[in-house]
Formats: C-alpha cells, sequence, structure tokens
C-alpha cells in the first residue's frame, strides 16, 4: 500500500469491514467462503483463479505490462543466489532439500502450519532455520532479505502451481487463526484503520494511482521483488502497512505476525501459489 493522503484515510476509515463484526465467532472455513461471496457479488466478472494477480485483476493494462516483464524477470539474479544458497551444503553435509517432505517440493502451499508440539504457528521461514539449526548452523534473522528471504523466495518457486491448503485443526491452531483474525480487522495507529479497511471494504478502489487488492489471492505470491529486484517479505510488507497508518509494527517473525500471515494465508486456499513475482 503506498502512502496515503490523511484526508482519504479519514474517508475510508468510516466504512464498516465486512466480517470483523458481522463473523466474530465464525469458523475459518465459514471466514473464507463468506469472503468468497463478497467479492463474487462485488465483481461477478472475475473468476476466482484471477485473485492470485492481485490488484492486477482489475487493470487490464497493468497486467498487460506485468505479462511482458514477466517474460524477462529483472531479479533472476537474486532468485539465482537463493537456488545457490539453498543447494549450497550445512555443516551436516546435508541440505534444506534433506530437511523437508519431498525435497521442499509442492509443500509451501501448506505454510504456515500448526505446530502442536510447539503450541504454535510455524511459518515456512521458522521451517527453513529449524533445518539449520538441526544441522548445526546458527539460525538466520527472520526478515533478512539477503539470506533467509532469498532462500524462500527461491524455495516457494518450487511450489508454483500448488494449490494453497492451510489447515486449521485443533484447539491451539484455531486460537491462533482467531489472534490473526483479530489482528487483521483491529483498527490500529493514529488513522484508526485496519488491514480489512483496505483489503476487504475498499478492494478495487483506487488510491491515487494505485488499486487496493482482495485479501484473497495476496498470500499466493509473497515473497514479492518490488520495483526490479528488491525483495519484500509478506510480514515485512505486514510492517509496510503498519507504519502507512501509524502504528509501530512488530517485528517480522512475531506472534502476532506470524499469527496473522497463517490466518491471512487461510484465505487463499484453493488458489494455486505464483511466488516470487514482480509488483510495483
Amino acid at each position: 500500500m503506498k502512502k496515503i493522503a490523511k484526508q482519504t484515510y479519514i474517508a475510508l476509515a468510516g466504512l464498516s469491514v465486512l466480517m470483523g463484526t458481522v463473523s466474530a465467532s465464525a469458523g475459518p472455513e465459514e471466514d473464507r467462503l463468506k469472503l468468497v461471496a463478497h467479492f463474487k457479488n462485488k465483481f461477478p466478472d472475475l473468476k476466482f483463479d484471477d485473485y492470485i494477480y492481485s490488484a492486477l485483476a482489475f487493470d487490464p493494462d497493468a497486467k498487460a505490462q506485468y505479462n511482458s516483464i514477466m517474460e524477462f524477470p529483472p531479479y533472476t539474479s537474486e532468485l539465482d543466489k537463493g537456488a545457490k544458497l539453498w543447494k549450497t551444503p550445512l555443516k551436516s553435509g546435508k541440505t534444506y532439500a534433506d530437511c523437508l517432505p519431498n525435497g521442499g517440493k509442492m509443500i509451501a502451499g501448506n505454510y504456515p502450519i500448526f505446530d502442536d508440539a510447539k503450541g504454535k504457528v510455524v511459518t515456512l521461514e521458522d521451517t527453513i532455520n529449524d533445518c539449520r539449526v538441526a544441522n548445526g548452523e546458527e539460525a538466520y534473522q527472520i526478515g533478512d532479505d539477503k539470506t533467509l528471504g532469498l532462500i524462500s523466495a527461491y524455495m516457494r518457486t518450487l511450489s508454483d502451481g500448488m494449490k494453497m491448503n492451510i489447515k486449521v485443526e485443533g484447539a491451539g491452531a484455531l486460537k491462533a487463526y482467531e489472534d490473526g483474525k483479530r489482528t487483521f480487522y483491529g483498527r490500529v495507529g493514529q488513522l484508526n484503520f485496519s488491514c480489512g479497511n483496505c483489503h476487504v471494504d475498499n478492494a478495487g478502489v483506487r488510491i491515487r494511482s494505485e488499486l487496493l487488492s482482495p485479501v484473497i489471492g495476496q498470500a499466493t505470491h509473497w515473497p514479492a521483488f518490488r520495483g526490479g529486484d528488491k525483495l519484500t517479505t509478506l510480514q515485512e510488507r505486514y510492517k509496510g502497512c503498519q507504519y502507512d497508518v501509524r502504528h509501530t509494527p512488530d517485528k517480522p517473525g512475531s506472534t502476532r505476525y506470524n499469527n496473522l500471515e497463517y490466518f491471512h494465508s487461510y484465505l487463499s486456499n484453493g488458489l494455486e501459489m505464483k511466488a516470487s513475482v514482480f509488483r510495483k
């Protein structure tokens, strides 16, 4: 979300959030289906699968430009660095692929997961760090776009075409999901704004020169390369949005952001992943 004029925020802040009050006790699948129905009603000409393109789905010209850029992505060298890190043996002699089912292929759409043994949400980045520690390496800092970010960017490309398949099973998982939901719909910052204000209520609305993207489909394409080869992770995007509404953000990897990612990702279930794409 770009910097938005204060008066625009004030105008939008008076709008209600579809899900925040009417479905406080709804289950995850009911939440997701209500949102799908909401957007189907609002944008009847859009197919469900189109939501993987986020705001581009609303703008044929921008989508055409995106398609042209993706023929020769400007960030190929950065993904190559991620591939090198992914394939470099750890101190034990094993690689990241040795830590993960199916060599890490076609599994990223299952993340984040709720780990009952740990009693918390575990992101894909957490899993990569767990692999490092188990094989004699130090964990990378969550949010480090030169190491962990590049590895996760490359790894997610190994799951392109996989449909998002987040599971919320058991009391602990549901509690984490509900916490993420509260963060998504909770108003924060000096501008008293929530994620849902932009990405549910006002999806498809143009703010200055940019269209606001719908929440469904957003989690399918991160990390993204913004404006060329600048890698941005999903949780770094959370930080940026919270700065924009003049709220002090959490650090990537916090319990709040992990739970938010868990809720957020669930809403894209059934949509195909297309990781490490270009965005403005």
